[in-house]
């Protein structure tokens, strides 16, 4: 919290010379202490690092109507991407106003290229297959239909979809698809997660049924990783650390998930939807937990957790604006 803090500071004095009080362009928010969360009612805001979350925000109300569950959010800075049961929207201000986009379908998940700034490629993956947009706006079909898409990764050259028949990769961007690889269940893969060094390194977690599985080929052969009796919503990786979000709680693994123990100091009887870490792929213990009974955070990777001011309804997923460049480590400021 302390480093958002300073960030405020700086942030804040920066809204001032840019806009006046009242000025329909400023930034109705300020990015470094926005916490956004989807619920199955729509999507809710906080602008204090989930300290306090108002019922009804009209930063974020404008335009949604009829989003349904929110289960993607992918912020950027002006530009804000939200997939739910109701399609895709999109806001060009920062979350204060929303226009539909053409996605027919319940949106699962929203990747952007890894060059959006140049190249403003868009993947989203719906309950019917998945879409590609070359301009952000526009979408079309691509190899991959008639099955739910329910997570995307990019790590390049392939790309990697978790879907209804499996794990299954492209190598052009979702134009051609190859097959599911063995050993991996029948069903619908419902949560996945990459090594931070895939091009080189292809390992895939996936969770399909009950259980975790892991493939060291690019998802060609796959093993049983552990937790055969729990049925698993969400993996991510912190570092060496891979976690896990299953409907017997939360678990790590450091040994690629042939022990796993389960995290539960100040999590109560919470069941886990998703984890997310605000300052990833850099190293940070700092994560939040969206849970059926409100969102929860942890200073410390997980060994202790705190109830944040959401706690009046189930949370899909958290989501927040990528954190500020760090000075000194040869970004760009």
């Amino acid at each position: 919290m302390s480093r958002r803090l300073l960030l405020l500071a700086a942030a804040l004095g920066s809204l001032v010379a840019a806009a006046g009080p009242g000025s329909p362009d400023a930034n109705p928010i300020v990015t470094t202490l926005a916490l956004f969360a989807g619920t199955s009612s729509g999507l809710r805001l906080s602008q204090d690092w989930g300290v306090t979350w108002p019922a009804r925000d009209p930063a974020a109300a404008d335009g949604l109507q009829g989003v349904g569950a929110v289960r993607a959010i992918v912020p950027l800075g002006p530009t804000i991407y939200l997939g739910g049961d109701g399609g895709l929207f999109m806001s060009q201000d920062f979350g204060r106003t929303w226009e539909k986009l053409g996605v027919l379908g319940s949106v699962q998940c929203i990747l952007l290229g890894r060059y959006f700034d140049v190249e403003p490629i868009v993947l989203v993956g719906t309950s019917e297959g998945l879409l590609r947009s070359e301009d952000g706006r526009t979408f079309h079909a691509t190899g991959l239909r008639g099955t739910p898409v329910t997570r995307l990764e990019w790590p390049g050259p392939a790309l990697v979809a978790a879907t209804g028949r499996g794990v299954l990769v492209s190598i052009d961007g979702g134009t051609t698809i190859a097959g599911a690889g063995e050993g991996l269940p029948e069903g619908e893969v419902r949560a996945m997660a990459l090594s931070s060094f895939y091009p080189i390194d292809p390992v895939i977690f996936a969770a399909v049924g009950n259980g975790v599985f892991r493939s060291g080929d690019g998802g060609r052969t796959w093993k049983e990783a552990g937790l055969a009796d729990q049925a698993v919503t969400d993996l991510a990786w912190m570092g060496p650390f891979l976690y896990a979000c299953t409907n017997g709680g939360l678990y790590i693994t450091q040994d690629m998930g042939v022990t796993w123990k389960r995290l539960t100091d100040g999590l109560a009887d919470a069941t886990p939807n998703r984890i997310f870490f605000p300052s990833a792929p850099d190293s940070s213990a700092e994560a939040f937990l969206a849970t059926d009974r409100g969102i929860f955070r942890t200073p410390d990777g997980g060994r202790h957790w705190l109830p944040t001011g959401f706690k009046d309804e189930a949370v899909l997923l958290v989501s927040a604006f990528p954190p500020a460049p760090v000075l000194g480590k040869g970004k760009k400021k």
